[in-house]
């Protein structure tokens, strides 16, 4: 579905992103993780078109789209959702929403825009009940459940996730990944970037290591998990939110 081909990524004269080469197939749930700093939100802004690379390719569903703007790569149903949220705080969870679905919704049957509204409320029903109330006075896990809800609502087929976790607490955690895997069981392909490496690796069927902007190591997450390398650096024995299915 998504195949990054031996990507350069720079910011000015920083070297963000180093022969980045990375294969999503369709239904697949899949993370990248890495220290801060190791060029993991530069690569996603990469692949949305946020960022445009110097060097190599972003093919999705077999159309190269590196050159392509962020508006148009949307619509061809990929959806991220950033980090640390980037809501419209003064608007209303509805309005926010309703923006989610701007892509499509001009050229709408009646009746489409609710439908879509209801599938991300049955998703998320303190959305539906906070609808009126302005997104900016949210608390922090109820803001990541609308930036999710909001990308969901363009219809995307593809959602990348930028720092899940960050901030919130953990049994918001939880309860936010196992609507991801609800999502990816119902067959949505989902790319996640987190920090929480034995968080990520346990909710997903393979992994990607970043390191300096270089993928370091890739493979299935029940082997990373179990890599040395991985386990001194990245699940040590600081305390996890850990997520169990």
């Amino acid at each position: 579905m998504l195949e990054v081909e031996h990507l350069d990524t720079f910011y000015g004269h920083i070297h963000a992103l180093r022969d980045v080469s990375l294969s999503i197939r369709e239904g697949e749930m899949a993370c990248i993780i890495g220290a801060n700093g190791a060029g993991k939100s530069t690569l996603l802004k990469s692949i949305v078109g946020l960022v445009k690379p110097q060097k190599g390719a972003v093919r999705f569903q077999g159309k190269e789209i590196t050159a392509l703007p962020a508006h148009r790569i949307v619509q061809f149903g990929m959806a991220l959702v950033p980090e640390r949220r980037q809501l419209f705080g003064p608007l209303t969870v509805l309005d926010n929403l309703k923006l989610g679905a701007y892509p499509w919704v001009g050229n709408a049957r009646k009746g489409d825009l609710e439908e879509q509204l209801g599938r991300v409320y049955r998703l998320f029903p303190i959305l539906e009940e906070r609808r009126a109330q302005r997104a900016g006075t949210l608390s922090g896990g109820q803001q990541q459940m609308l930036a999710i809800a909001r990308g969901l609502m363009s219809k995307a087929r593809f959602l990348l996730l930028d720092e899940t976790s960050l901030g919130l607490a953990p049994m918001v955690v939880i309860d936010i990944f196992r609507t991801l895997v609800k999502l990816h069981r119902e067959g949505l392909t989902i790319l996640l970037v987190e920090q929480n490496a034995q968080l990520a690796l346990k909710a997903c069927r393979y992994g990607y290591i970043l390191e300096n902007g270089r993928i370091a190591l890739q493979g299935n997450s029940v082997d990373l998990l179990n890599e040395e390398k991985v386990k001194h650096a990245y699940l040590g024995k600081r305390k996890e939110v850990v997520y169990n299915g």
